[in-house]
């Protein structure tokens, strides 16, 4: 049987995602914008990483509560 690996978004994650789509925005230009590459921010929706030092600007681009 083949498993699947399904990795889930954060509460953060989520609320990012929906604000990219709100913005007509990929996940590839936020992580140009927050001057970070795509893996980090792909670890920072997951939970796997706080993005603590990118808040501000995650606040700021995306008019989100972070």
């Amino acid at each position: 049987m083949s498993q699947t690996n399904t990795r889930k978004y954060s509460p953060l994650g989520k609320q990012i995602m929906k604000r990219l789509v709100d913005k007509n925005m990929t996940a590839k230009q936020l992580a140009d914008a927050l001057g970070t590459t795509p893996q980090y921010l792909n670890k920072i929706l997951h939970g796997e990483r706080s993005g603590e030092k990118y808040m501000e600007a995650l606040r700021g681009l995306l008019d989100i509560v972070a």
